[in-house]
């Protein structure tokens, strides 16, 4: 089975949103996930775009798709690409697209003067930890991920 890759467009967004869906119930995040069209509309194509997307396409259905945007690590220097979510459905986990995906964006890392590409992956999921090792990724179970949201982050803008 073929598989083609290419930027997302306008017109992904939709299918994108539903993959979002799709993924977050995979990781049994579906309580959190809260995209929706206009906001990953705006988020990718607004004015303030700040967020890329890669998709995957077998003949004309979308079968995967990588969200991606810039970042820097300040102790290293190091300019990179932060790879927020990488999905491919699960009929199509063997035909080699997480990997073609992963490739593409080292490719537009290194058009960039990027040197890395950094994300996260969920501690109970080792199909994905087995697969990314495998490509030769590094991880540091010294780091923890924090964020502010909700609450805590309107807190803070006070």
């Amino acid at each position: 089975m073929n598989f083609r890759i290419k930027n997302a467009a306008e017109k992904d967004v939709s299918p994108i949103v539903e993959m979002i869906r799709e993924f977050a119930a995979f990781e049994n995040l579906s309580d959190y996930c809260e995209v929706t069209e206009e906001n990953l509309q705006d988020a990718m194509f607004g004015v303030n775009p700040c967020v890329e997307g890669l998709m995957a396409f077998v003949e004309n259905e979308p079968v995967g798709y990588a969200l991606f945007y810039k970042n820097f690590t300040s102790f290293r220097g190091q300019r990179g690409l932060y790879l927020e979510d990488l999905y491919v459905k699960s009929d199509y986990r063997r035909l080699k697209i997480g990997e073609a995906f992963l490739k593409k964006l080292v490719r537009i890392a290194k058009e960039r003067n990027f040197e890395r590409i950094d994300f996260l992956v969920l501690d109970w999921n080792e199909a994905a930890i087995k697969f990314y090792e495998k490509l030769g990724a590094e991880t540091n179970p010294e780091e923890r991920h924090f964020r502010f949201a909700g609450e805590a982050f309107e807190k803070l803008s006070e």
